[in-house]
């Protein structure tokens, strides 16, 4: 961990977000599909309900942020921060088209919230919270945001074993750009996805009522080539990973992965194996 710059990480990660969000937000429909479900399950466990307010950090273009927004109604408040003035500025432009007066977005870091004297009822990190440098840090942000009483929920990849629609191209990415796995303790896809890891985060930073839930959240596509592109077009952590390569070998690498996609088509399209973990504390 000694040679890991936080600093350094998060602004690589943030130039990354800025440059894909265009194409993360056209993706919309895949995210609605895959990730729609868990995130109700999550806001079940959360409490979201009419005239909550919510607080949702590494909120992307706002499409976790549109459920909570439509579960509060009006009489409730949704904010959705990012570190990504790209990613935020095409979520208010979601809000304002589906007409959600509601709900708003700003740029924020989710390490070091501010939000002034607002609590929320319940702060939501969607896939979000894995990448976070300092994972211990925001959970102490998020919980002074709340309420007493109120939730923390995040949803998280599982193990790469299952989540091989992601961890097969990762492997793949890091043999060719000759990069370790994520040492433990550093942030990263599957950092929070072990047994016990994330119940242990959470209980180290006070909350009570711990729950976690695994749900099955396949990507489903028509072929391995889409969900190649998709990827290729979304996942800022790939490109990161492959910064140091030249463009020969960044297109080695994209020829394997999309190889090894190709072992998740079935008679009726494309399944990539996907568990999510959502978890919740409650601020005693």
């Amino acid at each position: 961990m000694t040679n890991f710059d936080p600093v350094a990480f998060k602004n690589s990660t943030r130039n990354q977000w800025d440059n894909v969000a265009e194409h993360w937000n056209a993706w919309g429909s895949l995210l609605d599909r895959w990730l729609g479900p868990a995130t109700e399950t999550l806001l079940d466990m959360c409490g979201v309900q009419s005239g909550s307010t919510v607080l949702h950090i590494a909120g992307g273009s706002g499409q976790d942020a549109l459920q909570s927004a439509r579960r509060v109604e009006s009489d409730g408040f949704v904010l959705s921060t990012d570190f990504s003035e790209n990613l935020t500025r095409l979520a208010n432009d979601q809000f304002e088209r589906a007409g959600l007066t509601q709900a708003r977005a700003t740029v924020m870091d989710g390490e070091n919230l501010k939000t002034g004297d607002q609590r929320f009822d319940a702060v939501i990190s969607r896939v979000g919270l894995i990448f976070f440098p300092d994972q211990k840090r925001s959970m102490k942000s998020q919980i002074s945001a709340l309420h007493k009483g109120g939730s923390v929920g995040a949803l998280v990849y599982a193990t790469p074993q299952e989540c091989r629609f992601f961890s097969d191209p990762v492997g793949i990415i890091r043999k060719h750009a000759n990069l370790p796995a994520p040492a433990p303790g550093l942030p990263g896809p599957f950092s929070l996805g072990a047994p016990g890891v994330i119940e242990d985060l959470f209980e180290a930073a006070g909350l009570g009522d711990i729950q976690t839930q695994k749900i099955e959240a396949p990507v489903v596509l028509e072929t391995a080539q889409e969900c190649l592109r998709f990827e290729q077009e979304s996942f800022g952590a790939l490109h990161q990973m492959l910064g140091g390569l030249d463009d020969e070998a960044k297109q080695a690498a994209w020829e394997e992965v999309e190889t090894a996609l190709e072992a998740f088509e079935t008679d009726t399209g494309f399944i990539g194996p996907c568990t999510m973990i959502a978890a919740s504390g409650v601020n005693t």
